[in-house]
Parts: C-alpha cells; structure tokens; sequence
C-alpha cells in the first residue's frame, strides 16, 4: 500500500543523501571517521530511513497520521 507519492519520493531521496554524506563530508581529514559525534550518527540514521521510505513507497507515519501524497489508485 504506497502512501508516498513521486516528488515526496524524490525530495526524500534528496534528503536521505545529504544527510547521510554530512557527516562524513566535514569529518576532518586527520580525524578520519566522522563528524559530530551522537548528531552524525542520528544524521545518518535519518537518511536511512528517509531512503528506506522513498525505495518503498510507504511511511508509517503517513498511515498513522492519514496522509497519502500519492494519486489513488482506480
């Protein structure tokens, strides 16, 4: 059942990517790892799930809350 229609798809795919790369963007270099600690790990956290959403369609909180950006289906 998608619940998450194209351009919410693409805005989150968007975001998934840049959340995940800031972390490991402005790590410094002779840091190595990541950057900001317990924040870049929820950063990432974030893009994953924002990923995870946009790959399938659908968002559980979309159905908690009744929102559907996608057209219905006939």
């Amino acid at each position: 059942m998608a619940n998450v229609g194209t351009l919410d798809r693409v805005v989150r795919a968007i975001a998934g990517v840049v959340l995940l790369a800031i972390p490991f963007v402005s790590a410094a270099p002779e840091g190595g790892g990541m950057a900001f600690g317990i924040y870049g790990w929820v950063m990432i956290a974030a893009g994953v799930v924002m990923l995870a959403t946009a790959a399938l369609r659908f968002c559980p909180l979309y159905m908690l809350f009744g929102l559907r950006t996608c057209p219905l289906s006939k």
